[in-house]
């Protein structure tokens, strides 16, 4: 379902070269390639004496301006906008999955396939976000490695994300158009989520590190949000295994009218059926118990649903037309996390009160997150891009007086691992969309 990867653009060559004889762009030969003007001008050249023993004047051909060929594959490391890929507009759809039992009607129900049908724009941006998201992600899973720092890893992945979707993100508004749905998370070891480097950090990835990538993609406010973990040592293999495998439990259970205590026991069954060992000990693999998965709102990354990853009496409904993200995180710890770390991501909340700020540097950080970002998530990296500079002190102000929210780093105890995996589904009128799913998980 994701394209592949592929080194350079192939490129026009202009007829009339030397070499050997090619076909025309329309499909002729390419001595009938030459256009009209090219022969006129070939005719005048050939053409006798002028009058009155005049030197014969030769007219000079202007060379053909070079036409850039239509791309065809992505680049290594991405860089070609999707709608470059897909000049029709019309993206690959996710993994579908029909609705069971009560709900399986609504697959041939003309009435919910009339709602289907009222979606396209919906479907079309929740499916670029998607692609983008897996092309972006599958070139990462081939090009992390060992001694890279993270701050090299998310710049890379941010790069990737914002060149296909054509939204740079530096004039004010761009960003809201496309591009960053959520910050890019790579959380190590015992860190389960929401760490990213600030500026300075010269963290640097290790062989024996497990590294969660979480990071998310919008498209006109459709996020897209998915998470993968990536290990260098075979001995972790087990708990990715748990955390993935408890991930597709909770995605086959999720949908319409489905109970979230429902979708939390499935997962936590999978998950701790699993063992790993590690430095000679046998250890059980634990959800962590007070880390959830969400509905994701227009613009807004969590809707106010969450989705736990543990058995419990939570009898909320999922419902038709909602969007989900399927996530759950496994650990070799105590399987439960606390604020830690120097905080990264930010986001205004969508209901923020009007509170009367007196710091000058807080209205005018304000006004710089309102025009670029909205209520999308942002890192404090992405406010150096856009030259903002000494602005802790204002960002503080508006997390204090409850405008803006902080998403603090989340970790288990130390000496711990924890792994994750995320996949954003969206219950349709007629079926279940895994809108993430690709051939890598």
């Amino acid at each position: 379902m994701a394209s592949q990867a592929a080194e350079g653009v192939e490129k026009l060559t202009l007829n009339g070269t030397s070499g050997p004889p090619r076909p025309a762009a329309n499909g002729g030969s390419a001595a009938g390639g030459l256009d009209h003007d090219e022969s006129d001008e070939d005719k005048e050249e050939d053409a006798g004496p002028a009058p009155n023993g005049a030197a014969k004047k030769k007219k000079k051909r202007k060379p053909k301006k070079k036409k850039a060929a239509a791309a065809t594959t992505q680049s290594s490391p991405p860089r070609v906008p999707l709608s470059k890929l897909f000049p029709d507009g019309q993206y690959p759809e996710g993994e579908v999955v029909e609705y069971r039992n009560e709900n399986a009607y609504r697959t041939t129900n003309e009435e919910k396939r009339h709602l289907d049908r009222m979606n396209t724009d919906f479907l079309t941006d929740y499916r670029k976000a998607a692609e983008i998201h897996r092309q972006v992600r599958q070139h990462a899973q081939k090009s992390i490695k060992p001694g890279q720092t993270l701050t090299e890893i998310a710049e890379g992945i941010e790069d990737g994300v914002r060149a296909l979707t054509g939204h740079q993100g530096l004039e004010e508004g761009d960003t809201l158009l496309g591009g960053m749905g959520f910050p890019t998370g790579l959380s190590i070891n015992n860190c389960a989520a929401h760490y990213s480097p600030n500026a300075g950090n010269k963290m640097v990835l290790q062989k024996e590190d497990v590294l969660k990538v979480d990071f998310g993609v919008h498209v006109k406010g459709r996020i897209l949000d998915s998470a993968f973990t990536m290990t260098f040592d075979p001995v972790y293999d087990n708990l990715l295994a748990a955390v993935k495998d408890a991930t597709n439990a909770g995605v086959r259970e999720a949908g319409i009218d489905v109970r979230m205590s429902d979708i939390g026991s499935a997962i936590q069954e999978v998950m701790e059926s699993y063992e790993v060992e590690i430095g000679g000990k046998q250890l059980p693999v634990k959800c962590i118990r007070n880390l959830n998965g969400h509905n994701i709102g227009h613009y807004t990354i969590h809707g106010g649903k969450s989705v736990p990853i543990v058995k419990g009496g939570d009898q909320t409904k999922m419902e038709e037309g909602e969007t989900f993200a399927i996530e759950t995180f496994g650990s070799t710890g105590k399987g439960y996390v606390r604020d830690d770390l120097e905080t990264s991501h930010y986001a205004k909340q969508a209901d923020a009160p009007t509170v009367s700020l007196r710091l000058s540097s807080a209205k005018n950080l304000l006004n710089v997150i309102t025009k670029n970002f909205g209520t999308l998530p942002f890192c404090r990296r992405y406010l150096d891009r856009l030259g903002q500079d000494k602005y802790l002190l204002g960002l503080n102000n508006l997390v204090s007086s409850g405008v803006v929210e902080a998403y603090p780093p989340l970790c288990d105890v130390k000496g711990s691992y924890t792994a994750q995996f995320e996949h954003t589904i969206l219950l349709r009128p007629t079926v279940k969309e895994v809108i993430s799913r690709g051939e890598d998980f």
